[in-house]
C-alpha cells in the first residue's frame, strides 16, 4: 500500500490517499524493465490475475487505480490525467526509473498521459483494447459525451445514496467511481498526445469489442506512425478469458522493445507520418454499437418529446452516415414518439383540460387546438387519431383530447400504433437518402460535414412539411395560403415591407435635423401618438364632437377583477346600452386585445383576464371606414389624405360545407386561414344553411383578416369640412387616422351620422395602401408622403414653441409599452 498526495487537476493537495498495489518479481522474466499494468473502468488489479502468468518481465506492478479495488475511495479528482499521476508518483516511491506500461480499456488513457507527461520514464505503450481518441467513444462529442456521463453520475449516486445496503456491500460498490471516472476525464486531448508520441507501441484490439469500437484502434494506429496493430476476432474482455493469446504477443513486443528492434516515430515509414498528420476522415467513424447504440437509441427516444420530425430526421441523418441501421433508428424514433405520445393520452385522460393551464403541457398543447380536435374527434371518430399523424399542428392536441373524451385505452392505442409505424419510417427514410445524397454530392465535395449535415435537415424537414400538407386537401389549402401570404405583400410581416420607409424616415431626420420632429406633429397627443397614446385621453380631447363619438368608459387594471366587473354592469345599466359591446385596450394597436361582447359572461371573461387599462365602448354598427386626416397649423382648414374602406370578409353557406371548408375554399378567407381558423375554433364543425351568410371578423383590422380597400372615390367636400370641424375642435390635433362607422353611406359622404371609434396619431398609416390593387411601390410612395407631412407639420408646430419629445422619452415609452404587450 503506498501513500500519496491527493491531486485535484493540476494541484498536489496536502493530504493524501492510499494506493494498493501488487507487485510481482520473477528472476525467470525476459524482459529487463518493470512492466505496469492498468486496469480499466470499473476494475482493479485482480482483472490481470489470468494474463499476469503469461508475462514475461522480472516485476510487474499492478496498481488499483484511486476510487477502486481497495485503494481510497473518496477523491476531488477521478480524471485519466489524475490517475496518470498518481501513478508517476508511485513509481517514484518504488525507484522504478523506466518502465513499460499495458493499458487496458480506460488504462490506455492513463498510459496516453502518463508518456506525455513523463515521456523518458515510458519505454512502451501497449494498448490493450484502448480507449483513445474522443470520435470514436461514445457519441463521439465531448459535450454531449459529459452530459450522458453526468446523467449516469447522478443515478448511480442516487442508486447507492438512495438504496439501503450493507457497508460491506457499499465500500465495494465502484458504479459512483466509474461514473466520475468519465465525467472528469477529457478525451479531447488524447489525439494530440497519440500524435506527439514517440517511443513504441502496440495495439491490440478486437473485431469484437462492443464497448470500444475497432476503428478506435485503426485511428490510434494510424496517429502514431510507429505503432503495430494487432486484431483479433475477439472481444473486449480478452484480457480475462484470452490470456494464452495475449501473453506471446506481449512477450515477443516487448523483446523487441529492449533489443531496440521496436521502430519509434523517427524511424516510422514516411508514407505513415504523412498519413498521420491528415484530419480525421467523417467516413471512419464507428456504428453504434453495444452499450453506445443503447444510449443513442434512448437519447433519440427521449428527443422525441421535443420534436418528433427533427428527431426522425436526425436519425435518418446519423443512419446515411452508416453509424446506425436503418431498422435501428427508425425503432429509436418509433419507441419515443409511441411513448411520449401514449403519455399525453394518459394525462387527457387522468387530467383533463385543467393540466393545459399548467407547465409543461401548455408550453406544447394550446387549449384552442384541443377544442377543435375535441370537435373533429367527436364527429370523425377514433379515425382522426390515424389521420392527425399526417395533419401538421394535429398530433398533440388530437392525442390529448383522445385521452379527456375517455376514449377506449386499445382502440387508441391500435390506431396510433399503426399510424407511428407508417409514419416514422416514411420520415427517417427520407432523411437518410436525402443524407447519402448530400453526403456523398460531388458538387459539395468542399464542404465539412457540418455544412452537409445542416443542408440535409432544412432539406429533409422542408420536404417532410410539404409532403405532409401536399397529402390532404387541407393542408393543399393552408399551403396555398402561405404562399399567397409570400407573394401579396399586403400579408407580409412589418420587418419585411417597413426598411424602405424607415430609410425615409431617417433621411427626413437629416433634413429637419431632429430624430423625433414627428412627436410635435400632435402637440395634444404625448408623443404624438407615437406608441401608447391613451385612448380614452383622446377621446376626451374629442369632447366638443361627444355626438359623433359612442359612449363609453375606463375600468383601470389597478382594481380588481370584481370591481372592473361590476362597474361595467353599472356604465351598461346607467347609459341603457345593449349588447353587443366593445371592450379593448387602452393603449392597443392593430386590433390587439380587442373583443366584441354579446353577453355579460363574455365581458365578465374578458375583465378578469385583463391586466391593462380597458375601454368599454357603446358599439357602433354600420361599415367601418378610416380616415387619415392632415393640418398644416395657421392654415385655415385641413384636408383627408387617404379613406379605407373595411370588408369584412364573409363566406356564404351551402348547407354541406363545414365553416372550416368554406374559409379554406374562399379565395380571400384562405389568405388569413390560420388567423379565422384560430379565432373561430369553436365553430369550426357548423355548417352555415344555403344561402347563410357568415361574417367571419368583427373588428376592423387588417392584422385580423379585414379587407381593406381605397375609399377615395367617398371623399367629399361635405365631409371633410365635417372632419375638419371634428378636429379643430380637438386643440393640439393635427395629424392622424380616425375609424369610424355609418349606418348610411349617402348620410356619410354628406358628412353625417357617423361615429368615431377610436383616433390614432402620428404612427397611425392611411391603411387604404392595403388595397390588393396598390402594389408595394404604390404604399411605400404614400406611406413617404404620409410622413413627409407628418415632419413638416412638426417643423411648424415647433417654430410655434411646441415641445418635441426626446428620443430617450420615446424609447421609455417603447419599452413601457413592450412590457404591458
Amino acid at each position: 500500500m503506498a501513500t500519496l498526495q491527493t491531486v485535484d487537476g493540476d494541484r498536489t493537495l496536502a493530504k493524501t490517499i492510499r494506493l494498493a498495489y501488487q507487485d510481482f518479481h520473477s528472476d525467470a522474466g525476459a524482459a529487463s524493465l518493470p512492466i505496469v499494468l492498468i486496469h480499466g473502468s470499473p476494475g482493479e488489479a485482480a482483472n490481470f490475475r489470468r494474463l499476469i502468468d503469461e508475462l514475461p518481465a522480472n516485476r510487474l506492478i499492478v496498481p488499483d487505480l484511486p476510487g477502486f479495488g481497495a485503494s481510497t475511495r473518496e477523491l476531488p479528482d477521478y480524471s485519466f490525467k489524475a490517475h496518470a499521476k498518481y501513478l508517476l508518483a508511485l513509481l517514484d516511491q518504488l525507484k522504478i526509473e523506466r518502465a513499460h506500461i499495458l493499458g487496458f480499456s480506460m488504462g490506455g488513457g492513463v498510459a496516453l498521459h502518463m508518456a506525455e507527461m513523463a515521456p523518458a520514464r515510458i519505454a512502451s505503450i501497449t494498448m490493450l483494447a484502448a480507449i483513445g481518441v474522443q470520435e470514436m467513444e461514445l457519441l463521439g462529442d465531448y459535450r454531449m459525451n459529459h452530459a450522458v456521463h453526468g446523467a449516469q453520475l447522478a443515478l448511480f449516486w442516487l442508486l447507492r445514496e438512495g438504496v439501503p445496503r450493507t457497508p460491506a456491500s457499499y465500500r465495494a460498490d465502484a458504479s459512483v467511481s466509474y461514473s466520475r471516472n468519465f465525467y472528469d476525464s477529457d478525451q479531447r486531448p488524447l489525439r494530440g498526445i497519440l500524435a506527439r508520441y514517440e517511443g513504441p507501441m502496440r495495439i491490440i484490439h478486437g473485431r469484437g469489442d462492443f464497448l470500444v469500437p475497432v476503428e478506435a484502434a485503426i485511428e490510434h494506429h494510424r496517429l502514431a506512425p510507429q505503432s503495430e496493430l494487432i486484431l483479433s476476432d475477439f472481444d473486449h474482455f480478452m484480457v480475462f478469458d484470452r490470456p494464452g493469446y495475449l501473453g506471446p504477443l506481449v512477450t515477443e513486443f516487448l523483446a523487441r522493445v529492449e533489443s531496440g528492434a521496436a521502430l519509434t516515430r523517427a524511424q516510422a515509414d514516411p508514407a505513415r507520418i504523412v498519413a498521420a498528420g491528415r484530419a480525421l476522415d467523417p467516413k471512419s467513424l464507428p456504428r453504434f454499437i453495444g452499450v453506445t447504440a443503447f444510449v443513442v437509441v434512448l437519447l433519440l427516444a427521449a428527443a422525441t418529446l421535443v420534436s418528433e420530425d427533427l428527431t426522425c430526421i436526425g436519425a435518418g441523418v446519423i443512419a446515411a452516415q452508416g453509424r446506425m441501421s436503418f431498422a435501428l433508428a427508425a425503432f429509436a424514433c418509433f419507441l419515443g414518439i409511441f411513448v411520449g405520445d401514449l403519455l399525453l393520452f394518459l394525462a387527457g385522460r387522468w387530467l383533463g383540460r385543467v393540466a393545459l393551464a399548467r407547465a409543461p403541457l401548455r408550453w406544447f398543447v394550446r387549449e384552442a387546438d384541443v377544442r377543435r380536435s375535441s370537435e373533429w374527434f367527436s364527429r370523425r371518430g377514433a379515425g382522426v387519431i390515424f389521420a392527425s399523424r399526417f395533419l401538421p399542428g394535429a398530433r398533440l392536441p388530437t392525442y390529448f383530447a383522445a385521452g379527456a373524451l375517455r376514449t377506449s385505452f386499445w382502440k387508441f392505442t391500435l390506431y396510433f400504433l399503426i399510424a407511428c409505424a407508417v409514419w416514422t419510417p416514411l420520415l427517417v427514410g427520407l432523411a437518410m437518402w436525402l443524407g447519402q445524397e448530400v453526403l456523398e454530392s460531388a458538387l459539395l465535395g468542399g464542404q465539412s460535414l457540418l455544412v452537409k449535415l445542416v443542408i440535409v435537415v432544412v432539406l429533409a424537414s422542408l420536404l417532410a412539411r410539404l409532403s405532409i400538407r401536399l397529402s390532404t386537401w387541407k393542408g393543399r389549402r393552408l399551403l396555398l395560403s402561405s404562399w399567397r401570404r409570400l407573394t401579396r405583400w399586403e400579408f407580409w410581416p412589418m420587418w419585411a415591407f417597413y426598411p424602405p420607409v424607415l430609410v425615409y424616415i431617417a433621411w427626413l431626420m437629416i433634413r429637419h435635423r431632429s430624430l423625433t420632429l414627428f412627436t410635435a406633429s400632435n402637440p395634444a397627443i404625448p408623443g404624438g401618438g407615437f406608441v401608447g397614446e391613451s385612448k380614452s385621453e383622446i377621446l376626451r380631447g374629442l369632447e366638443k364632437a361627444s355626438d359623433f363619438i359612442p359612449r363609453w368608459t375606463l375600468l383601470r387594471a389597478a382594481d380588481p377583477p370584481a370591481a372592473r366587473i361590476d362597474a361595467a354592469a353599472r356604465f351598461l345599466a346607467a347609459a341603457g346600452i345593449g349588447f353587443p359591446v366593445v371592450l379593448k385596450p387602452d393603449a392597443g394597436e392593430r386590433g390587439a386585445g380587442v373583443v366584441i361582447a354579446k353577453s355579460r359572461d363574455e365581458i365578465d371573461a374578458c375583465l378578469r383576464e385583463a391586466k391593462v387599462d380597458m375601454l368599454l365602448q357603446e358599439y357602433a354598427p354600420g361599415d367601418e371606414f378610416g380616415v387619415f386626416y392632415y393640418r398644416f397649423p395657421d392654415e385655415p382648414r385641413g384636408k383627408i389624405f387617404a379613406i379605407t374602406e373595411k370588408r369584412f370578409p364573409t363566406v356564404t353557406g351551402d348547407g354541406v360545407s363545414t365553416l372550416e371548408r368554406l374559409i379554406l375554399q374562399d379565395d380571400r378567407a384562405v389568405c388569413v386561414a390560420r388567423l379565422l381558423l384560430d379565432s373561430l375554433a369553436d365553430r369550426l364543425w357548423e355548417i352555415p344553411a344555403a344561402g347563410e351568410i357568415v361574417q367571419l371578423v368583427e373588428v376592423g383590422a387588417h392584422a385580423r383578416g379585414t379587407l381593406f380597400l381605397d375609399g377615395g372615390r367617398l371623399r367629399t367636400d361635405a365631409l371633410e369640412r365635417a372632419i375638419d370641424e371634428v378636429c379643430r375642435g380637438y386643440e393640439g390635433f393635427y395629424f392622424g387616422r380616425f375609424d369610424l362607422r355609418t349606418p348610411d353611406l349617402d348620410a356619410f359622404r354628406e358628412g353625417r351620422e357617423f361615429r368615431i371609434i377610436e383616433l390614432n396619431g402620428v404612427t397611425s398609416e392611411a391603411t387604404s395602401i392595403y388595397d390588393p390593387k396598390n402594389s408595394v411601390i404604390i404604399a411605400w410612395r404614400t406611406l413617404f408622403a404620409q410622413w413627409r407631412i407628418a415632419f413638416e407639420i412638426g417643423a411648424r408646430n415647433r417654430r410655434n414653441g411646441a415641445q418635441v419629445t426626446s428620443a430617450r422619452q420615446l424609447l421609455q415609452w417603447l419599452r413601457e409599452h413592450q412590457d404591458q404587450a
